[in-house]
């Protein structure tokens, strides 16, 4: 009977160890190594770009990855980039290889249905483009009837390109897929495919950052919505929602017009909704297991959502996308770029 009761003892404290480990987040993971894993592209100028001057990472995404490095270990640098192709991006994740993706990764429900991961808020809106060389002649989608065309593999570019043949018709057209836009973009070059057809805002970047842009025609056919998230693995709500909301905290902080420059001002403010938005004497940082200035810490080092915008994807840059009355402005300027409320 002591037997017995030894092993019955045994068993529920192995099964109290199990059930601990699995219910560890990434959150506490990524607290305990002091590192973010962060995956991204490394081939998406304005996004997840290597530059080869520099040799610095850099893009919209990456700065979401600074971002979230700030607020969760409050120091931006401590990211660790491991680059993902669209076709391993989704087991990057699952496999514990990075702790979340940001790399304009399209949100859709079959992804959070079968891959088993979770998305966090959009933060970029795009669309499905085709881009040609301007000597083709090419000046609307109908004329590329019976071409081919070039994405990049695990997108779902593929799957709305066919669904375009098969809506206009089409019997001789044909898709050709390579592992990043670099090489989709040589493929276009070298003559290998007719158009190459991924998000209008990648077009844009590897059209401005060629030689000679005026070499490139995008389309004026949008084939589908597009709109970007970061994810991380599922069934994880602790660490997903301290992501949600350090992305809200930078769409709040840029309506709320705290940026890099005025944050030591506004961290005096008496207004009772920036100070806890701010975690001055308390804030939201406990709710979700960070710091209480998790949102002062990602806006001093990367600044709010505009900011990050302006500095990736803005009038200073070669692949200029402007917000002005697209879903990427602002809601209060009538685009979709929007928090919810923080009291």
């Amino acid at each position: 009977m002591k037997l017995i009761k030894l092993l019955t003892a045994g068993v529920f404290a192995g099964l109290a160890v199990t059930t601990g480990q699995a219910s560890a987040s990434v959150l506490d993971t990524v607290k305990q190594r002091g590192t973010l894993n962060c995956g991204t592209d490394n081939t998406a100028p304005g996004f997840g770009y290597l530059n080869t001057t520099t040799g610095q990472m850099e893009g919209l995404d990456v700065d979401f990855c600074r971002a979230v490095a700030a607020a969760v270990l409050g120091d931006a640098s401590k990211v660790k980039f491991v680059t993902v192709t669209d076709k391993s991006r989704f087991d990057a994740v699952l496999t514990n290889q990075v702790d979340v993706v940001f790399a304009h990764t399209t949100m859709k429900p079959a992804r959070e249905s079968s891959i088993a991961i979770d998305f966090l808020p959009v933060n970029f809106y795009d669309g499905t483009g085709i881009m040609v060389k301007t000597d083709s002649e090419v000046v609307q989608f109908a004329d590329l009837e019976g071409a081919t065309f070039c994405t990049t593999q695990g997108s779902v570019t593929e799957t709305v390109l066919t669904s375009a043949f098969k809506a206009n018709g089409w019997q001789g057209s044909k898709v050709l897929t390579y592992e990043n836009l670099e090489k989709l973009f040589a493929a276009l070059n070298s003559g290998r495919c007719n158009a190459m057809s991924t998000d209008k805002s990648a077009l844009a970047a590897w059209a401005g950052n060629s030689p000679k842009p005026s070499d490139y025609l995008i389309l004026p056919e949008t084939l589908d919505k597009s709109p970007f998230a970061g994810f991380v693995a599922a069934n994880d709500s602790k660490w997903r929602n301290a992501l949600r909301w350090i992305t809200y905290g930078l769409f709040q902080a840029e309506e709320s017009d705290i940026t890099q420059a005025n944050l030591e001002e506004k961290l005096k403010s008496d207004d009772p909704f920036v100070q806890k938005f701010l975690g001055v004497g308390g804030g939201y940082g406990k709710d979700f297991g960070l710091p209480d200035d998790f949102v002062a810490q990602a806006i001093k080092a990367m600044g709010n959502y505009g900011e990050i915008y302006a500095r990736n994807l803005g009038p200073d840059t070669s692949m200029f996308l402007d917000r002005k009355g697209t879903p990427n402005a602002l809601w209060t300027e009538g685009g979709a770029i929007y928090s919810p409320l923080w009291n």
